[in-house]
C-alpha cells in the first residue's frame, strides 16, 4: 500500500466534475444509501452499502469503486467519471475487463455546504479507535474521529497565514484553506504531502505550500496567525507506525510540539493541537500539562477522555490489527507496552484538546492557564466557544472585585435553571444553570447567584442588582456585594453571563 506510486493532479477538475454530476457528495451519499448503512460506514462495515450499489448508476458505481474499493466493470466505470484520463493520471487501473481505484476517495461536507473529497491510501479512510488494521509504516489515513474533532474545535477567523503540521491526507489544511489567505502544510512522510496536494486540488482549493520534515523543522523560524495539528499522539514502546506514534519517550512529542508552538504564533495568533498525555504516578497530572505551556502564551487544555495503561495497549494494538496476528506475538507486544508504562511510573493516559493563544498579558507575565477535565457531551462545532474562553478571559484578568460590582451583564443565549429538591417542598435543595449550546456546562448555585443571573438583561450594574436581592432577601447590603464577586467571576467564566460594554461607564462610587 505504501509502495504504490500516487495520482497525478493533472486532470482533478475534470474528475471533480464527474463526481459532482453523479451526486458522489456526504448528501448524496446519505441519500442514496440511507441513514443505518452511511453509519456502518464510519464503524468500517461495507455490507450495507455493497446491498444499497447493487445498481448500475454512476453514484452506485462510484460508491463502490472508490469507497468500497470492490472492482466494477469498465463500460460503467466509463459512464461514471472520465476513464481514460484516471487510468492515465493513476487514480484507477485496468485489469481483465474491471476498474479498480488505487486511492480511497471519500466525499467530505464543508462548514458552508461545501463538496469536498478527502483523498488516503485504500482501507484507511477511518482510523484511529475504529481500527484500520494497518502495520504499513507509511500509510495515509483519510478522516476519522479525531481529524473532525479537531476540525470543530478551531477557531475559524480570516488569518493571513496558517501551518498544518503532520498534514496528512490535508483535511486540516483543507479547512484552514478557507479562512487563511496562505497555507502550509508540513508532514515527515512525503507521500502524506502528495495526498494532501490531491486532497486539495480534487476538492477545489487553492494549493498549500508543502515541506517534508518533523515538528516545526520544515518552517524554521517562520509564525503564523493559526497552527493546527492531529500529530501521532500514541504513546508506545518505539515509533513503528509514522502515522499514529510519537517515536519520543512517553509523551515528549506531545510536550515538544505545544513547548516549540510558541515560537511560531504571531500575537493573537491560536495554536490547537489533539495530545495525549501520561498520567504519572505522584504528580497532579494538570501540573504536568501547565508545565508544557511556553512564555507568552495563554492555553486552554481540556481532558476529554482517561483510559488506563491496559485499556490504552490494548485499543492501540487492535488499531494496527495485532490482535489478529499469532497470539504469541500479541503477548509480547502487549508486554513491551506495559513494561513501558511501568518504567516511567504511567498509571493512566489522558486525551483531550489544547489550545494556545500569544497574548500580550502572557507576555508580561500574566498568563491565562486553564485545565480542566471535561469528559461530557459538547455541541460542536467549539470555535466560536474556543474564541470567547480567551475573550472572558482577557476581561476577568483585567477586572478587579469592584470593576465586576460596576459591570453590566447578561445571561448567555440557551442557559436554563434547573431546581433540585423533594417533590412538594416549599424551596429547591439547589439550583443548577445548564447550558445547551458550546461546553454545554452546568453549575450548582445558591439563591442569590440564581437570582442575580435571571435579572441580568445589561441594563443595572452587577452592585444595583444585588443590592435589590438583598432588600428582597433581608441580608446586609456590604456583605452581599463582599461575598458575591467570586460567584459572578465563576459565572463570567464558565459562559454564563456575558459583560456588556457600557459607553461612558464609571465605577459605581463606594464600591471595592
Amino acid at each position: 500500500m505504501s509502495e504504490t506510486s500516487l495520482p497525478a493532479p493533472d486532470h482533478t477538475a475534470t474528475l471533480r466534475e464527474a463526481l459532482l454530476a453523479a451526486g458522489f457528495t456526504a448528501d448524496g451519499l446519505l441519500d442514496r444509501l440511507g441513514a443505518a448503512a452511511y453509519a456502518a460506514l464510519a464503524r468500517s462495515e461495507t455490507v450495507p452499502a455493497l446491498r444499497a450499489t447493487r445498481g448500475a448508476s454512476p453514484l452506485d458505481t462510484l460508491v463502490r469503486l472508490f469507497l468500497l474499493q470492490r472492482p466494477v466493470p469498465q463500460e460503467q466505470a466509463r459512464a461514471a467519471l472520465p476513464l481514460e484520463e484516471c487510468v492515465q493520471d493513476g487514480w484507477a487501473r485496468l485489469q481483465d475487463g474491471q476498474v479498480r481505484a488505487t486511492v480511497d476517495v471519500r466525499p467530505y461536507g464543508g462548514p458552508d455546504g461545501d463538496d469536498w473529497f478527502i483523498v488516503s491510501d485504500l482501507g484507511c479512510a477511518v482510523g484511529g479507535a475504529g481500527g484500520i488494521g494497518s502495520r504499513e509504516e507509511g500509510v495515509v489515513l483519510g478522516v476519522g474521529g479525531a481529524s473532525t474533532t479537531l476540525a470543530s474545535i478551531t477557531v475559524r477567523t480570516p488569518v493571513a497565514s496558517a501551518l498544518d503540521l503532520g498534514t496528512g491526507s490535508g483535511i486540516q489544511a483543507l479547512h484552514a484553506a478557507q479562512h487563511a489567505t496562505r497555507i502550509t502544510a508540513t508532514d515527515l512522510n512525503p507521500r502524506a504531502l502528495e495526498f494532501t496536494r490531491l486532497t486539495l486540488a480534487l476538492s477545489g482549493a487553492a494549493p498549500a505550500d508543502l515541506r517534508v520534515g518533523s515538528l516545526f523543522e520544515p518552517v524554521g523560524t517562520e509564525t503564523f496567525d493559526l497552527i493546527v495539528s492531529n500529530p501521532p499522539f500514541v504513546i508506545s514502546p518505539g515509533a513503528r507506525l509514522t502515522y499514529r506514534d510519537g517515536g519520543m519517550a512517553g509523551d515528549e512529542l506531545c510536550r515538544t510540539l505545544v513547548r516549540q508552538a510558541g515560537d511560531h504564533l504571531n500575537e493573537g495568533g491560536y495554536a490547537q493541537f489533539l495530545a495525549n498525555w501520561e498520567h504519572v504516578e505522584g504528580e497532579e497530572w494538570q501540573d504536568r500539562l501547565r508545565s508544557w505551556v511556553p512564555a507568552g502564551c495563554d492555553a486552554w487544555i481540556v481532558q476529554r477522555e482517561v483510559q488506563d495503561v491496559t485499556q490504552y495497549a490494548e485499543l492501540w494494538l487492535r488499531d494496527s490489527g495485532d490482535h489478529r496476528s499469532d497470539p504469541a506475538a500479541y503477548a509480547e507486544r502487549y508486554e513491551a507496552w506495559l513494561d513501558e508504562f511501568e518504567a516511567r511510573g504511567t498509571t493512566s493516559v489522558g486525551f483531550g484538546w489544547i489550545t494556545l493563544r500569544r497574548s500580550a498579558a502572557a507576555a508580561e507575565g500574566r498568563p491565562s492557564i486553564v485545565v480542566e477535565e471535561w469528559p461530557h457531551a459538547v455541541q460542536q462545532p467549539l470555535g466560536r466557544a474556543v474564541q470567547e474562553h480567551f475573550a472572558r478571559q482577557d476581561y476577568l484578568r483585567d477586572q478587579d472585585d469592584a470593576a465586576l460590582l460596576a459591570g453590566h451583564f447578561t445571561l448567555a443565549a440557551e442557559v436554563v435553571q434547573e431546581q433540585v429538591g423533594l417533590p412538594g417542598a416549599e424551596d429547591p435543595e439547589h439550583v443548577v444553570l445548564r447550558q445547551h449550546r458550546g461546553m454545554m456546562r452546568a453549575t450548582k448555585v445558591d439563591a442569590v447567584a440564581a437570582g442575580f443571573a435571571g435579572v441580568c438583561d445589561g441594563s443595572l450594574p452587577a452592585g444595583r442588582i444585588l443590592d435589590a436581592i438583598a432588600q428582597l432577601m433581608s441580608e446586609d447590603p456590604v456583605l452581599l456585594r463582599d461575598r458575591t464577586p467570586q460567584a459572578i467571576r465563576l459565572l463570567v467564566e464558565e459562559g454564563f453571563l456575558e459583560p456588556v460594554p457600557v459607553a461612558g461607564a464609571v465605577r459605581e462610587e463606594g464600591l471595592g
